[in-house]
């Protein structure tokens, strides 16, 4: 139990508790829909310090259900910043503890994994703590839980934004060369102003599309967007889709969820990781060019490497622990990684992966 100062929404959380060691971007990753059922932990004592605005988000409604600061939440100090921290946390309904020794609650988390916890302030002070730990032992843990479905669209769509631009902002794509239908499990909107950046007239569909609703738009590739949970529980919807549009030889981009959701589809397992990755100072190696790419990652799941079938090679893996990071399908247009090639944390490590993806579907037209 540790003891701070409220901020953002007055109100209680309840979920899994982990731990981000990113120095920058706390906007983008309070909005990344791949932290619903999750609170917080920033080990960066100071946030807050270029405040918030409408561009740096990677969805409209943040899934992630609070977060935890070493510091008081800092007074913005950037010629971007609209709004104050704890005003966003307030409008978006977040709740956030400060005051609070984060490293400490990282060693624990470390040693520990990620534990289930409550999150709650009341500036009235009624803490009922036997009831507050009765809830974080009820909670049920993501292990069997499918979140997908709670951050996916509702409706299909199509997006045409490309990469902030300094001084210009977000640009369109006017003149695409190809066609990609994205399933959505969650996706950042950065990896679709990326995609568009590419050249592609993006089309997104629902996590629960079947095999028709995708080839109906004819797409010239398929990619396979991040997400929260389990991937074994959204797997029995979105595995036997993705096993069905392999049979068309078409490329296919996954990258998180994708990744593992490809992964179960090509035969392979999946498990849960004893606290995750989560930060923007993650080591991968490219075991095919022996690169170290810097990069940002979020799971708390991964595809079991001893499980993958064969045709199915390792193409990436993290120098932290050597758990798989990428696979590909030798002799098929297919391949994916668990990091993200959309952040920014290398700065640009990991985009020529969307290069990859746009030549396959060059060679294919």
């Amino acid at each position: 139990m540790f003891w701070g100062r409220g901020a953002g929404a007055a109100r209680t959380a309840v979920g899994e508790l982990v731990f981000n060691t990113a120095m920058t971007g706390y906007q983008e990753i309070l909005t990344d829909p791949s932290y619903a059922g999750q609170i917080i932990n920033f080990t960066f004592p100071h946030i807050g310090n270029v405040g918030t605005n409408a561009e740096d988000i990677e969805t409209a409604t943040p899934a992630a259900l609070g977060c935890v600061l070493r510091a008081d939440i800092t007074d913005p100090s950037n010629y971007r910043a609209a709004q104050h921290l704890d005003e966003w946390l307030k409008r978006h309904d977040l709740p956030a503890l400060t005051g609070v020794d984060t490293r400490r609650i990282t060693r624990r988390v470390r040693d520990g994994g990620a534990p289930n916890a409550v999150l709650r302030y009341d500036p009235e002070k009624r803490f009922d703590l036997d009831d507050i730990f009765a809830n974080a032992r009820a909670w049920p843990g993501l292990e069997g839980m499918d979140l997908a479905k709670q951050v996916t669209c509702r409706q299909t769509y199509s997006w045409d934004e490309t990469r902030w631009a300094f001084g210009a902002g977000f640009g369109r794509q006017t003149a695409p060369k190809f066609k990609v239908v994205a399933i959505d499990y969650g996706a950042k909107r950065n990896i679709l102003r990326c995609l568009a950046d590419a050249g592609c007239a993006v089309t997104v569909v629902p996590a629960t599309a079947n095999a028709e609703d995708v080839l109906r738009h004819k797409p010239d590739g398929v990619f396979l967007s991040n997400g929260p949970g389990d991937p074994a529980a959204t797997g029995a919807y979105a595995v036997p889709v993705i096993r069905q549009l392999i049979k068309f030889e078409l490329p296919i981009f996954g990258i998180c969820l994708g990744h593992q959701m490809l992964g179960l589809a090509l035969g392979a397992k999946t498990k849960k990781m004893h606290l995750g990755h989560h930060g923007a100072n993650h080591p991968v190696k490219d075991l095919e060019t022996g690169k170290v790419e810097i990069t940002s990652q979020n799971h708390g799941f991964i595809v079991d490497p001893a499980s993958l079938p064969a045709g199915v090679k390792a193409t990436h893996v993290s120098l932290f622990d050597n758990t798989l990071e990428g696979l590909k399908v030798e002799g098929k247009p297919i391949f994916s990684v668990q990091y993200h090639p959309e952040a920014s944390p290398g700065p640009r490590d990991s985009h020529y992966l969307f290069d990859r993806f746009i030549g396959l579907m060059g060679k294919k037209k």
